[in-house]
């Protein structure tokens, strides 16, 4: 199979299941989901450590020995698929717990790290199956107080790259990743691809847990949650940067890194962000982008598998320093004007680089089998997250002590 680099959009939002896969109805040239989307759709901190680490080799019982001390209960043997496990052990245990004002911490903490174990395989990292989550994840929530110190959103970038990356590939029918944050990013810019925004939406405001505390309200991704009507144009800048939605998260935002080109690491998985390659995203003119290093392609070869007892840490170290320079490498050009948005010569490159056509024509159909977890888990979730917000009156209520745990896990 022909593997070679193709330097065009690569934007999975191009990818839609017909006959024929095009792109030429987006003319406007390429644009991508980045950094800046990640944090104010969802409100992810971007800046901080890489989540990374070894990957550590246990058996079915030393893992259930792990799950017993950390989510407070041991799966079943069946409930393991090497180091990985299905999140309905997790949806099942939780519903037999209880959390209320005299609930100790310890057990709080363990019942906030399986709700963060749900949302982490069941919607920021979900894999094509939908239903398992790598207990990888949990060691970094083994300290609940220090998990706010790790960059999230850009190990969920690096893993939706990756996923986009795969799904492109011949033969492939499914796709894991963050789908519902690229959604609402393709509503939010793409507009012929958009319901448009209704009125009737869930009450998702900031919620008073007790006299000096207060849950924050929903990030800017929540406002999608409505009924909807269409309407047809493309937005670069679509955030409204004043609104009380994005103001409300405006103190934990890091702006500067939204322009930094670096590499985003999520274990195996290294994707480098390339903002300067869609800079009309940022208010800034769009000129001719450098060819992708060839050293950079090699990295899609890695991955996690027969890799257990990897210490990913040293193995991608010199992007890990990359990283920690992510300062150094922020993009800056000259902004649009009325006149320009484009510097000289731009659509001539870009017409004679891009493939206007993803594949072939072809009569087969392919069916995706993609579902961001099952709607019983998604229940749970939400559930859990609007207990937080049943607290509406400045007193101690039955769910302080698990908001308290949640938010000890939220960036300050």
């Amino acid at each position: 199979m022909d593997r070679r680099a193709v330097y065009g959009p690569r934007d999975g939002t191009v990818l839609s299941q017909q006959l024929q896969h095009r792109s030429d109805d987006i003319p406007e040239g390429e644009a991508t989901i980045t950094l800046e989307d990640v944090q104010i759709i969802w409100a992810l901190p971007i800046d901080g450590l890489p989540v990374t680490g070894l990957d550590i080799e246990r058996s079915t019982e030393e893992w259930q020995i792990y799950c017993r001390e950390y989510l407070g209960f041991s799966p079943d043997e069946e409930a393991f698929k090497g180091s990985r496990l299905h999140t309905h052990a997790i949806m099942n245990f939780i519903r037999t717990v209880e959390i209320t004002h005299d609930t100790p911490r310890p057990t709080v903490v363990q019942y906030t790290r399986c709700i963060a174990m749900l949302l982490l395989g069941g919607l920021m990292c979900p894999d094509s199956s939908g239903n398992m989550v790598p207990l990888l994840y949990l060691s970094k929530l083994e300290e609940i107080n220090a998990a706010r110190n790790y960059s999230w959103g850009s190990a969920v970038l690096a893993f939706l790259y990756r996923e986009l990356c795969h799904a492109s590939l011949k033969g492939k029918a499914a796709i894991g990743g963050a789908l519902q944050l690229l959604q609402i990013w393709a509503w939010s810019r793409i507009i012929p691809l958009s319901p448009g925004l209704g009125v009737e939406r869930l009450y998702m405001d900031q919620v008073q847990v007790n006299i000096d505390r207060f849950l924050p309200a929903a990030p800017y991704g929540a406002i999608w949650n409505c009924r909807h009507n269409f309407t047809r144009t493309f937005i670069w800048q679509p955030y409204d940067m004043d609104s009380d939605r994005i103001m409300a998260y405006a103190a934990d935002f890091t702006p500067e890194l939204w322009r930094s080109t670096c590499p985003l690491i999520f274990y195996a998985i290294v994707e480098i962000h390339h903002p300067e390659r869609v800079l009309r995203q940022f208010g800034m003119r769009q000129n001719i982008s450098e060819m992708p290093d060839s050293r950079d392609m090699t990295l899609h070869q890695i991955s996690r598998k027969a890799r257990t007892g990897t210490d990913w840490g040293v193995q991608h170290i010199l992007h890990i320093r990359r990283w920690q320079r992510r300062r150094d490498t922020i993009v800056n050009r000259p902004p649009i004007s009325n006149e320009r948005h484009t510097e000289r010569g731009y659509w001539e490159w870009y017409n004679n680089i891009t493939r206007r056509f993803v594949s072939s024509s072809t009569s087969r159909r392919v069916e995706s089998g993609y579902q961001p977890g099952d709607g019983c888990m998604r229940d749970i979730v939400a559930e859990q997250i609007q207990a937080l917000r049943l607290s509406n009156q400045p007193r101690p209520t039955d769910v302080e002590g698990l908001s308290s745990c949640w938010t000890d896990m939220m960036p300050r």
